[in-house]
């Protein structure tokens, strides 16, 4: 039998989608690379000034990721592709928490933090819509994947490579000849800069282990995937060595609440396995004990210092909640929590420049409004995207890459209660493109007559 002739058009319209999440894929990856810092701190982000820092551990000015995702942008107007009418007010959600920002961003008290904040914001939309109308095309998604999967061993890397001495001489050097240079430093910077915990490329350590919740379960899974390039044991070696490098780095970070949600995204992809009900009980109750036994006996001293951490972010959120209260409607603009906070923080607490949880600096920053349409959203889209288990293809590879990658974005929404995942940009966009994909693949695409994007009508 003859092999049929491909219509005109055909072998553009393979490429270009495979185009599009090449370079999605690996702007993302370069994300967790370079921009890994809060919009809100771009005035201390210098751009390099040689080959080694533009190469190496230095962060690149925010403003050469918006052209890097402009021109990503375009190629992804190139893939995009209707879907059906279902649940539009969920895909919609996004578009109207960007432009209540804006309107918010009108009764700014700083509008300086307020306009790279809603520069950052309207890069996350896109990442969204980028993810739901041209990633979720993408037959197979496997070049996505190539640049995300290596920027976060990037990131593991460096994460070793500052806990066995590189961090020491880090700190070494930018006290020695960076710090008496600077007339002005982050108070962040200059903390992360005086701790021994792990960071890697990111803001602090507590984003690493953000952007370890958010991408590890994927890029096991994707690993896994990978049949066509190696066998299963090879498969295997690399997920145990990615595994081992992954916990390892969170463990470094000292991130507490890193650690407890990463035992609770086992649990729940544990339970998700197909076996024995009793044993998968008995093994959940066993990894439950032994995993919080572990987490008591690793931060006991901190719990005996009286969990200081935990008492200023009790004092942010209640902050937080006193702006919004005080200015239910606009808040005090996006990205100006620091502004409200110094005049409400107390003596003994810490200044911070974010409230350490995303839902309540919506409140206050962008009102009630705010805060509703974007918790009510993340909520949503959790729930509508979750992957729903076929017994007639549960240990298809596809299916476990999809809920690995909702586990991933469960974990980066839990994180958010105690943290700022939603203002770094590595994070936020990698997180939007990721829900935007998940939705994207609920929704069917719609056909548009005889043929839709270079692919025939169904029958």
């Amino acid at each position: 039998m003859k092999p049929q002739p491909q219509a005109p058009g055909a072998t553009s319209d393979k490429l270009w989608p495979r185009i599009f999440a090449g370079l999605f894929g690996a702007f993302l990856g370069l994300c967790l690379l370079k921009f890994g810092n809060p919009p809100t701190t771009e005035k201390w982000i210098t751009p390099p000034t040689s080959v080694w820092e533009l190469l190496l551990g230095y962060p690149w000015p925010i403003a050469w990721a918006y052209w890097l995702l402009a021109l990503v942008g375009v190629v992804g107007m190139a893939v995009v592709q209707r879907k059906s009418a279902r649940a539009w007010w969920l895909v919609a959600m996004p578009l109207v928490w960007l432009v209540w920002q804006f309107i918010a961003g009108t009764q700014s008290v700083e509008p300086d933090l307020t306009s790279a904040t809603l520069k950052h914001f309207a890069a996350v939309g896109l990442c969204f819509y980028l993810g739901y109308f041209s990633l979720s095309r993408v037959r197979p998604v496997g070049l996505f994947w190539v640049g995300l999967v290596c920027g976060l061993l990037a990131v593991l890397a460096v994460g070793w490579e500052q806990q066995f001495g590189g961090l020491k001489e880090t700190h070494r050097y930018f006290f020695l000849y960076v710090y008496p240079q600077l007339k002005e430093v982050s108070p962040e910077y200059l903390k992360r800069m005086s701790s021994d915990r792990i960071f890697s490329t990111l803001f602090y350590p507590n984003t690493l282990a953000g952007a370890l919740l958010l991408l590890l379960p994927a890029t096991l899974a994707a690993l896994w995937q990978a049949r066509q390039l190696m066998t299963a044991a090879a498969r295997w070696f690399l997920i145990g060595l990615v595994g081992i490098a992954g916990l390892a780095c969170l463990y470094w970070s000292g991130s507490k609440g890193g650690w407890l949600l990463m035992l609770l995204l086992g649990l729940i992809a544990l339970l998700r396995l197909p076996f024995n009900q009793r044993l998968k009980i008995a093994m959940v109750t066993g990894i439950l004990i032994a995993g919080l036994a572990g987490f008591f006996w690793r931060h006991s001293g901190f719990f005996k210092k009286g969990a200081t951490s935990v008492s200023a972010r009790f004092d942010y959120w209640r902050a937080a909640v006193q702006t919004a209260r005080d200015k239910p409607l606009f808040g005090t603009g996006p990205g100006t929590f620091a502004i409200a906070y110094q005049k409400v923080k107390r003596p003994e607490s810490e200044m911070a420049r974010l409230v350490h949880n995303d839902y309540l600096e919506q409140a206050s920053d962008s009102g009630l409004v705010g805060f509703l349409v974007y918790a009510l959203f993340i909520a949503g889209a959790l729930i509508r995207s979750f992957p729903r288990p076929d017994r007639a293809s549960e240990t298809q590879p596809e299916d476990w890459l999809t809920f690995a990658v909702w586990l991933g974005v469960l974990g980066w929404a839990l994180q958010s209660f105690a943290e700022f995942g939603l203002y770094i940009p590595a994070l936020a966009w990698t997180a939007f493109a990721l829900l935007g994909w998940l939705l994207g693949k609920r929704n069917p695409a719609q056909s548009s007559g005889p043929m839709s994007h270079g692919q025939p009508s169904p029958p």
